[in-house]
């Protein structure tokens, strides 16, 4: 889908790098920015996104914490 884009900087931990690095390759997606516009493509249009957003799940895997 064709679309406009605007460029966007934002830091992601070296796992969060590598899920979308494995989703690339899983699913031929040409790039980061197209893997992770998928994830959120998906969120917004078919998420729960009171379930996305809950405190609950808000969490930092890397340091086990909130």
């Amino acid at each position: 889908m064709a679309g406009n884009k605007s460029a966007l900087t934002f830091e992601a931990r070296d796992y969060q790098i590598e899920f979308l690095r494995e989703m690339m390759g899983k699913y031929a997606i040409k790039d980061e920015g197209k893997a992770l516009r998928v994830l959120l493509d998906y969120a917004v249009q078919d998420g729960d996104l009171d379930a996305i957003f809950d405190k609950k799940n808000m969490r930092c895997i890397a340091c086990g914490g909130m």
